[in-house]
Order: structure tokens, then sequence, then C-alpha cells
């Protein structure tokens, strides 16, 4: 069913008052607010159709936690699964997802959580990434297979 929201709210970027001063404006000068066109109101209609159920997204047969920016097909001799994830029904289900999921052929643990779980992003005094450096031009990158294992080793539980 789709639903409409009218808003009328006080403008946010000059908090009402039609005037706007950012950091070109000091010393008592302003401009015209170009939000609200200096009314000091803001509106918009938002229109939605309201959510009753998780919908089946067609054409999906995996499912993956995150993408850290690397092409996820088939072709050339690929698969789906040596990109890690679960099949979608397994996800549809509820399944959560496991270590042995990421995209371990492809990428290192540092750059899998650095977009799928920050918190368990490995700080290894080993990793020659970051700064000017991209995940792929780590000393270790060749050897990431070793890097998984410690980064299991460290994680028994998991995620």
């Amino acid at each position: 069913m789709k639903r409409t929201i009218d808003v009328v709210e006080q403008c946010k970027s000059c908090e009402g008052t039609g005037l706007y001063i950012g950091m070109g404006e000091r010393d008592g000068a302003a401009v015209v607010c170009n939000q609200c066109k200096g009314t000091g109101r803001f509106e918009y209609k938002h229109e939605y159709e309201e959510f009753t159920e998780r919908r089946t997204r067609v054409g999906v047969s995996r499912v993956y936690e995150t993408n850290p920016g690397i092409g996820i097909g088939t072709g050339n001799g690929h698969t789906l699964e040596e990109f890690g994830g679960m099949p979608v029904k397994d996800w549809e289900e509820g399944q959560p997802f496991r270590p042995g999921m990421e995209n371990r052929k492809y990428t290192c643990p540092a750059w899998w959580y650095q977009k799928a779980n920050y918190k368990l992003k490995p700080e290894w005094d080993k990793c020659g990434c970051g700064g000017m450096y991209t995940f792929s031009r780590c000393r270790h990158f060749g050897d990431k297979a070793a890097c998984w294992q410690q980064w299991d080793k460290e994680h028994p539980e998991g995620m």
C-alpha cells in the first residue's frame, strides 16, 4: 500500500531564520538560505510503499555479507562459491554468516573486516597496508591464506 507523508518543518540549515551563516560569512554577514529560499520553512513530500514483509529478490542464488569492492560473478572459470557467501535460501532462513564465508580467495582479513565488521579488523604489525598502500600491495597478500589462519586462531569463536 502506497503512503505519503507531507512534512513542513523548521529549516535545519538556517534554524528557521531564513538566513544562513557558513564559514564564508562573518562579522554580522549572512546569506539567504538556499535550502528554504529565505522562508525558514522546509517542505517535502515522502512517498513510500508500506512494509509488510521482506520480499524475494528474483535471480539471486548466493548472498555475501558485504563486498569490499571486488567484482563478484561467474565466467572465466569463476563460480559464485569461490567468493564466499551462502546460498540465498540459507540467508532467507536467517542463517548467520560464519567464518569461512568471507571472500578469502581474493581478500585478506584486514581488507574484508574493514568493510564487514571494523571491530574485527586485525591491526597486525606485519600488515603492510593502509596509508598510501592498498591491501593487495601488502607484502603478505600473496600468502593471505596464512593471514586467514592467524585470524581464525585469534577468533576461535568466529564472528
